[in-house]
């Protein structure tokens, strides 16, 4: 596997950030992990629906990136078994679909099972991380680092009441 290359004077943007990859493909497991760790971003990858849906309960990761076509199961199944979660294990969990599926068609459809974003593969690197940048920031958890000083339009900022 190639090693993608970092300049040192670039601030991790994913630093922090837990992502659960699901493919049963192990070369786009491998290079999706690759691309996400490489801009500092802590992943778990797995081949299936369930093997995921245990993981995300358990590693209760910041962001879910799935395949929708795999063996068994596939990602629709497993959104649907995690939308149906209470919060507390997982259930609000921001997840993208990458898939080779495409068209409008498509990506209501994904839409409408509860992923908050569809992925056309091929992605290009950028898109991936800036998709997974602000998935991360709907979570609460930590900022991405090219996050820093902003705020989720999901998590306004609540007015402080006045002293009484």
């Amino acid at each position: 596997m190639t090693s993608l290359a970092v300049r040192p004077t670039e601030a991790l943007r994913l630093a922090g950030v837990r992502v659960l990859v699901v493919d049963d493909a192990p070369y786009i497991r491998d290079v999706v992990t690759d691309i996400l760790t490489e801009d500092g971003a802590t992943v778990t990858a797995v081949a299936s629906s369930e093997e995921a849906l245990a993981k995300l309960q358990w590693e209760r990761p910041d962001v879910l990136l799935s395949d929708l076509a795999m063996p068994g199961r596939g990602g629709y199944w497993l959104i649907g078994q995690v939308r149906a979660l209470p919060p507390e294990r997982g259930g609000a969990t921001p997840a993208a679909a990458l898939t080779a599926y495409t068209g409008h068609e498509h990506r209501a459809s994904v839409l409408r099972a509860g992923f908050q974003v569809h992925l056309e593969k091929p992605v290009t690197l950028e898109a991936l991380v800036a998709v997974v940048a602000l998935l991360a920031l709907r979570t609460g958890g930590p900022l991405p680092s090219a996050f820093a000083g902003t705020r989720s339009p999901a998590r306004p900022r609540r007015a402080q009441a006045p002293p009484r």
